[in-house]
C-alpha cells in the first residue's frame, strides 16, 4: 500500500498528537480547545483510523463531496466550482442544541407574527411600536400583498438564521433569511461526504440525522395544499443561479419537480407545469426565486423569469408558494433592532437567542450614538442594497480612511435611515485542516427551520458551518467562508436510521416516474443530438486525420475523398473551407474543427452538452454529469485529443443505454440520438455511396458508420457499392445503419404521450411512420441521392414537428385544443 495513503496503525495515538498539537495553538475560547467531550477524540481517532494524515483525510472528503456532485457558482463566473467540505464536522452535544432549536423556534414564530400584522391590520405601526419607514424603506416590502391572507395559512413555511458563537460560548444571530433561505443542501451533502469518509461516527456518537427534517417540511408543504396528493415543485432561477446545484440535490432527495418559470402557465386562477403530456396541475412551490421577480404583471414588470398571473392564483388560494413573497422585509438589518422589544410584547419573554446589539439610525438618539461610537461599530446598510456612503458595502469604522469617513458621516446626516451601526462580534474558532495541520479557524453556523405536517416548526439538527479564512476574522468579515463543515448534534442515546425512503414493506408500487416538463424534455432531445453531432463529427475528423495526414506506411485518402470528407464538416458548420488539402492546410482546419468555439466545433458542442448538463443535475447520475463536464482533453496531438474524446462519447453512451431507466425523458434522449444519427447516415451515405464511388468513399463511409468490422466479416473478398450501401443504409439490424434509427425513431414516438383517446397518429407520428416505410421499401441497388436528400430533409421536418408539440414554443404548449389538465 500506498504510504502516503496508508491509515495510521494506532489511530487513538495519532488522535491525541494531532489534539494536543491543536490545543497547544488554540484559545480557550475554541470549541475543541476548551472542551473535555471526549467526542472530538472519537471524530480525529475515525479520521487516523482511514488516513495517514490530516492532508489526506482531506483529500477523501473532497473525493467524496465530487462524487455526490457538490458545487456552486461565483456570480459572474461560467463554470461551477467544488463544494469545499472540511473532514472535521463541528460538534454540539444535545444539551446545547436543545437551547439552540428552542431560540430558533421562538424567533421563527416572532417573524411569524410580525409579518402577519405588517402585511394584515398593521397594528404594531399604527400604535408606534414599528417605524413605518421599516416597510416603505425596504425593497423587500411588496406592496401588492397587502391585505393577503396566504394559502395555506401562513407566511413562512421554511426560514434560516446565521449564528455566531462568541468568546464566552453564547449563540447570537447575526441575520436572518426569510426570502430564499439557502443552504439546507449543502447541509446535507456536507454530511453525506463526512459520512462516506468517517463511516464509523453515526454508531460511535449516536449523531442525529437530517431525514426526519426534510421528510416533516415535504409532509408541511403538502399539509397547505387543497388536494390530498398534491403535486409540488421547487421553483428554481435556472441553471446560472449560484446554488442550483444545491437546489438539484434538493428536489431529488425530496421528490419535488425542478421547474423554471418558463414551465409555468397561470391560466383562469389556476397554475399548471407544462409537460409532454399537456398542462399539469401544480399545487404548491418552494419557490428559490427572488420575490419580486415571481410574476411580471404583479411585481416586476422586466421579469423575464416570472409567470404572469402567478399572484393571481395565490390571492385566490390556488397555490401555495413558500415563503410568502413580502416575508424578506424583515430581514433588513434595520429590523434587527426592534425585534427584542416585539419578542417582550407579542410574545410575553426575550429573545432565546439575542441579536447582536443593532442601532438604527433613523432614530436622532440612536444616530448620534452610533456617529459618536463610529470607530467601535461595523456601519451597514439599513434595508440590503448599499447607500452612497458605503460603496463597499458593510465597513468597519475604524478601517475608514480620513475621505471615507468624510463621506459617510454626510451621507448619514442626509439620509440616516439608510444606516445601521452593529456591535463588531469576535467569533469562537474550531479546528479545521490546513495543509497537513489542525488550526484554529473563527466559524458560524447556518441552522434552518420548516413548518411539519400539523404546522409546527421542526429544526434541522445541525445545518452547516462556514468557517472563515482568516485566524482573526469578526463576523463581518467572515463572508462566505472558506471552507464549509457539516454539523453534527450528538448525545448519549441511539438514534433511529430514519430514511427519506418507504420502508421495505411498503405495498406502494410506482413505475411511472411522474411529470415530465417540456423544457426537461426539450433538453434530453438535444442532448442527445449534440453528442450524436460530436462523435460524428470527430468520427469524420479522425478519418481524415488519420488517412490523409499522419499516415504510417500507407496510402492517402484519394484528394476527391479528402475533399468529400472537408464537405461533410463544413456542412456541419465545424470550421470555413481551407483554400487547399495540403498537409498544413488541412491540419489547421482540423484544428479548428476541434477547438475554435467560434464555429460549431466539438469544443463548442462539448459546451452546449456541459449547459445542459448543468441544467439537468436532478435527472443525471453524477458519473454521467462528470463525464458531460468534463475538461476538454489538452492531449499533444489532435489524433489523440480525438480518440480520448471519442472515448468519452462511448462511455456516456453506455451509461445511458445500460443505466438510465426507460422513462419518457430517456425515449427524449434516445430519440434525439437516433434523429440526428440518421440525418448523418443519410448525408454521409450520398457523399460517399453513390454510383462512381471509389474504394476509398466506400471504406470512409464505413469509417463513418463504425461498420468495417460488420462488413469484414460479411464481405471477406472486398469492398462493394451495393453491398456497403445496404449495411450502411437499409440493414434494419445494424444499430449503425440509417433503416435501424428510422425503426427506433417510429417505435420512441409510439410510446411517448399523446393528447387526445381517438387513438389516431399525432402528425409527428405520422411523419416518422412515412420516413419509416420509405426506407424499409428502398432497394440498396436502385438508392440514389435524391431519395437520400428526401429522407434527411424529412428527418429535419420531423424533428421540427416533434419540437413543435413537445417541447416550449412560445405559446405555442398552452395548446388549447385537445390539453390535458390535470
Amino acid at each position: 500500500m500506498d504510504p502516503r495513503v496508508a491509515p495510521a496503525q494506532d489511530s487513538p495515538a495519532q488522535a491525541a498528537a494531532w489534539i494536543a498539537a491543536y490545543r497547544a495553538a488554540a484559545s480557550p475560547a475554541d470549541v475543541l480547545a476548551g472542551s473535555t467531550d471526549p467526542a472530538w477524540t472519537m471524530v480525529l481517532e475515525e479520521l487516523a483510523a482511514v488516513a495517514s494524515n490530516l492532508a489526506h483525510a482531506r483529500e477523501r472528503v473532497q473525493r467524496h463531496a465530487a462524487d455526490i456532485g457538490t458545487g456552486f457558482r461565483i456570480i459572474g463566473e461560467t463554470d461551477e466550482r467544488p463544494w469545499p467540505v472540511s473532514p472535521v464536522p463541528l460538534l454540539i452535544d444535545t444539551r446545547e442544541w436543545a437551547g439552540i432549536a428552542a431560540g430558533v423556534t421562538q424567533r421563527a414564530e416572532l417573524l411569524e407574527t410580525i409579518l402577519a400584522d405588517l402585511y394584515g391590520p398593521g397594528t404594531l405601526m399604527a400604535d408606534g411600536h414599528v417605524p413605518a419607514a421599516l416597510a416603505t424603506g425596504s425593497p423587500y416590502f411588496l406592496r401588492p400583498m397587502a391585505g393577503v391572507v396566504p394559502t395555506g395559512g401562513h407566511h413562512l413555511s421554511f426560514v434560516a438564521f446565521d449564528l455566531a458563537r462568541g468568546p464566552d460560548g453564547a449563540w447570537r444571530v447575526l441575520a436572518d433569511h426569510l426570502r430564499n433561505p439557502a443552504g439546507a443542501g449543502y447541509a446535507l451533502e456536507n454530511r453525506l461526504a463526512v459520512s462516506r469518509t468517517l463511516g464509523g461516527l453515526q454508531g460511535r456518537l449516536n449523531v442525529q440525522r437530517h431525514a426526519p427534517f426534510f421528510a416533516a417540511f415535504r409532509a408541511g408543504l403538502a399539509a397547505q395544499c387543497r388536494r390530498s396528493d398534491p403535486r409540488i415543485g421547487l421553483l428554481t432561477p435556472g441553471r446560472f443561479n449560484p446554488s442550483y446545484p444545491e437546489q438539484a440535490h434538493l428536489a431529488r432527495y425530496l421528490g419535488l419537480l425542478l421547474v423554471e418559470g418558463a414551465d409555468l402557465a397561470a391560466i383562469e386562477g389556476q397554475v399548471y407545469v407544462r409537460t409532454v403530456a399537456g398542462l399539469k396541475r401544480i399545487d404548491a412551490l418552494w419557490r428559490r426565486l427572488d420575490p419580486r421577480l415571481l410574476d411580471p404583471l404583479a411585481f416586476d414588470s422586466h421579469s423575464q423569469i416570472g409567470v404572469p398571473g402567478l399572484i393571481d392564483a395565490y390571492i385566490e388560494g390556488q397555490v401555495v408558494l413558500a415563503n410568502a413573497p413580502g416575508a424578506g422585509a424583515l430581514e433588513s438589518p434595520a429590523f434587527s433592532a426592534f425585534l427584542p422589544r416585539l419578542a417582550e410584547r407579542l410574545l410575553g419573554e426575550g429573545l432565546r437567542l439575542p441579536n447582536i446589539a443593532t442601532w438604527w439610525c433613523g432614530g436622532a438618539a440612536q444616530a448620534d450614538h452610533v456617529a459618536r461610537h463610529l470607530d467601535e461599530l461595523l456601519i451597514a446598510p439599513a434595508f440590503g442594497p448599499r447607500p452612497l456612503g458605503l460603496p463597499q458595502g458593510a465597513r468597519t469604522g475604524a478601517d475608514l480612511s480620513p475621505a471615507e469617513r468624510t463621506a459617510l458621516l454626510a451621507d448619514m446626516a442626509r439620509r440616516p435611515q439608510d444606516y445601521v451601526g452593529q456591535e463588531i462580534v469576535r467569533l469562537s474558532t474550531m479546528p479545521v485542516v490546513i495543509g497537513d495541520r489542525l488550526e484554529p479557524r473563527p466559524f458560524t453556523l447556518r441552522v434552518f427551520a420548516a413548518r411539519d405536517g400539523e404546522g409546527q416548526w421542526a429544526v434541522l439538527p445541525g445545518g452547516f458551518g462556514r468557517i472563515g479564512d482568516h485566524p482573526e476574522a469578526t463576523a463581518a468579515m467572515i463572508g462566505e467562508g472558506l471552507w464549509s463543515a457539516d454539523v453534527c448534534v450528538h448525545g448519549p442515546e441511539p438514534v433511529a436510521p430514519v430514511s427519506l425512503l418507504t420502508t421495505t414493506d411498503s405495498l406502494h408500487v410506482r413505475r411511472n416516474p411522474g411529470t415530465l416538463p417540456s423544457r426537461v424534455a426539450d433538453n434530453f432531445y438535444w442532448l442527445g443530438r449534440y453528442l450524436e453531432r460530436g462523435e460524428a463529427l470527430l468520427s469524420a475528423i479522425r478519418v481524415m486525420l488519420g488517412n490523409s495526414i499522419d499516415v504510417d506506411g500507407g496510402a492517402a485518402l484519394d484528394t476527391r475523398t479528402v475533399g468529400r470528407l472537408v464537405g461533410l464538416i463544413t456542412g456541419a458548420g465545424a470550421a470555413p473551407r481551407p483554400d487547399s488539402l495540403d498537409r498544413a492546410a488541412l491540419t489547421q482546419f482540423a484544428r479548428t474543427a476541434m477547438e475554435d468555439e467560434s464555429w460549431h466545433s466539438v469544443a463548442r458542442i462539448n459546451r452546449l452538452t456541459r449547459g445542459i448538463s448543468e441544467g439537468a443535475r436532478d435527472r443525471l447520475s453524477a458519473d454521467m454529469v462528470r463525464l458531460l463536464e468534463a475538461p476538454f482533453p489538452s492531449h499533444a496531438g489532435m489524433l489523440d485529443r480525438a480518440g480520448s474524446l471519442q472515448r468519452r462519447y462511448a462511455a456516456i453512451a453506455g451509461l445511458s443505454a445500460e443505466h438510465m431507466v426507460r422513462t419518457t425523458a430517456w425515449r427524449f434522449h434516445d430519440l434525439g440520438r437516433r434523429v440526428e444519427r440518421a440525418i448523418a447516415l443519410a448525408r454521409a451515405t450520398r457523399l460517399f455511396g453513390m454510383a462512381g464511388a471509389s474504394a476509398d468513399d466506400l471504406s470512409t463511409l464505413l469509417d463513418l458508420a463504425n461498420s468495417q468490422i460488420s462488413y469484414r466479416q460479411r464481405y471477406p473478398t472486398g469492398l462493394a457499392r451495393v453491398a456497403v450501401v445496404d449495411l450502411v443504409a437499409l440493414d434494419p439490424n445494424n444499430p449503425r445503419a440509417l433503416a435501424y434509427q428510422t425503426i427506433r425513431i417510429a417505435d420512441e414516438l409510439s410510446r411517448l404521450p399523446v393528447l387526445s383517446d381517438d387513438a389516431m397518429a399525432e402528425p409527428q407520428q405520422a411523419q416518422a411512420i412515412a420516413i419509416r416505410a420509405a426506407v424499409e421499401t428502398a432497394d440498396a441497388r436502385t438508392l440514389d441521392a435524391d431519395m437520400l436528400g428526401d429522407v434527411e430533409r424529412r428527418l429535419g421536418l420531423l424533428s421540427e414537428a416533434i419540437a413543435r408539440r413537445y417541447f416550449l414554443q412560445g405559446a405555442e404548449p398552452l395548446r388549447a385544443g385537445g390539453l390535458t389538465l390535470a
